[in-house]
């Protein structure tokens, strides 16, 4: 049986939150922060050099990109709710969501008169490399028990 006051310290009653929730949910918000800095680095840079068509192509390869981070992280947190077996089905799930997603949007993107495929591949891959980074810095400048989660 929980104890009442320690179960009232839990914002999800009397569960403790892993201790990889902060930290998913940090790598979030960079993630989405450097998803958006690409879009508009790369919409103005592509305006310049090649017009609308490239601006709105690197914003839609950074769009891309954030999203795919999205789905990994979400994933994970909603997760770690849930056994060992639902946790990896869950991940996988999404990790299998997102592989079909790409391609489906790269084959529904290939040929399309409005797509600069050099904008939208350069903006996709700096959204890829961002999401890395972030994920290495968020990490690391995380302070966490080399124990966590004992039960």
């Amino acid at each position: 049986m929980t104890n009442p006051d320690v179960a009232a310290s839990f914002p999800n009653g009397g569960r403790a939150v892993p201790s990889s929730v902060p930290v998913l949910k940090r790598t979030l918000a960079y993630g989405f922060a450097f998803a958006a800095a690409i879009a508009v680095v790369g919409g103005v840079i592509g305006l310049l050099v090649a017009g609308p068509t490239a601006a709105w192509s690197a914003v839609i390869g950074a769009a891309m990109a954030g999203v795919f981070l999205g789905i990994t992280a979400l994933s994970i947190l909603i997760a770690v709710r849930y056994d060992i077996v639902a946790f990896f089905a869950i991940v996988l799930g999404a990790w299998l969501l997102k592989f079909v997603a790409f391609i489906v949007a790269a084959i529904a993107l290939r040929d399309q008169p409005w797509i600069n495929p050099t904008a939208l591949f350069l903006s996709l891959i700096a959204g890829v490399i961002s999401s890395l980074v972030v994920d290495v810095v968020v990490v690391m400048k995380t302070r966490m028990p080399y124990v966590s989660d004992l039960k």
